[in-house]
């Protein structure tokens, strides 16, 4: 009964955020929701950050690599080839894919926090590659003057901050959909299956690195697509816009919001860019180290993030009971992988 209550409270928080999300840009003046509209684009970078930390059980610092990868793929396509926005993004999720692809021997193999080392050093090199590649990105400089989007062939461009704004949001609600839909079939119960207990997953006869190679190639599909609605949003991208305190924050965000909920990803994510934008204006040169505070907080505070959903983060720790040992797989997981040998 009580469950049936809090899913119920869920479901209803949901349709009013939701609600808001749609009405929001008749209420709000054009910055307001430009800036509303790269804090989606980021939130839905957090939401593969989840797919892979409280999913898969691969907790990352480096998801902006494949976020950059499709933002910029998605501007020189837009500055040189085609304005419509689903052939920009379906690019940009593409590129995503394939810089996650090239990267898969170096994150699958690894665990812990060797993961966050390896997918961090990922992230710097490509904002280094990006910021030394000037005849390509611009450099340091970025790339600007990016022409506006139209969504479809023979539709008008979107020429406005509220039509680029809810053109954004139509775009994640409706990943953010096909990512719950898809991790309630059988692929998502095995991704859960191995990141709780790895072990038996391939005792049952699973292939676990296939599994998180798909996740981890899917999660680079999701960043990418990410970075093309950046490129919607401001119509302006550089190396800046992906450096590491992106991936802290996107990170900080999946904590606070609970690391194995796609919502409370999405909604944590948006909560602290949001907290960030508001800090630079009220703390001056101090936002960074407030923001890095409240990350080690959260950390020590909330290893499970405000849903109370267990997560891999939990794993950095040093556990209580050895991992193998039956005692130490709660009673859902024992059923779990017997179900999936069947």
């Amino acid at each position: 009964m009580r469950d049936e209550v809090i899913r119920q409270v869920r479901r209803t928080v949901a349709v009013l955020v939701l609600a808001g999300l749609v009405v929001a840009p008749w209420v709000v003046d054009d910055y307001t929701a430009a800036i509303l509209a790269r804090t989606l684009a980021l939130a839905l970078v957090g939401v593969s950050v989840a797919l892979l930390t409280g999913v898969a059980g691969m907790p990352t610092l480096g998801q902006t690599a494949p976020y950059a990868a499709g933002a910029y793929a998605c501007a020189v396509l837009g500055s040189q080839v085609s304005d419509v926005g689903v052939v920009q993004l379906a690019v940009a999720a593409g590129a995503g894919a394939v810089l996650a692809a090239l990267t898969v021997p170096l994150v699958v193999s690894a665990r812990g926090v060797i993961v966050l080392m390896i997918t961090l050093a990922i992230g710097e090199l490509v904002v280094t590659v990006l910021g030394r590649w000037r005849s390509v990105t611009g450099g340091t400089d970025g790339l600007a003057g990016i022409p506006a989007v139209r969504p479809f062939w023979g539709l008008p461009v979107l020429a406005t901050d509220q039509a680029r704004y809810l053109y954004t949001l139509v775009v994640v609600a409706t990943l953010v959909g096909a990512v719950v839909l898809l991790l309630r079939t059988r692929l998502g119960l095995v991704l859960r299956a191995g990141r709780d207990d790895e072990t038996r997953l391939r005792a049952s006869g699973h292939r676990v690195p296939l599994h998180l190679s798909g996740a981890h190639i899917a999660a680079g599909a999701i960043a990418g697509a990410a970075g093309s609605l950046l490129v919607v949003a401001q119509q302006y991208i550089s190396p800046a816009d992906f450096g590491f305190d992106t991936s802290a924050l996107l990170l900080l965000g999946v904590v606070i919001g609970g690391t194995a909920s796609v919502g409370g990803a999405l909604v944590g994510a948006a909560l602290v860019i949001a907290v960030r934008d508001w800090l630079f204006g009220v703390l001056p040169g101090h936002a960074p180290l407030v923001l890095g505070a409240l990350f080690v907080a959260t950390v020590y505070l909330l290893p499970t993030g405000v849903n109370r959903v267990r997560g891999p983060l939990g794993k950095l720790r040093l556990p209580t009971t050895p991992p193998n040992r039956p005692d130490a797989v709660p009673a859902r997981d024992h059923a779990a992988v017997p179900e999936l040998r069947a």
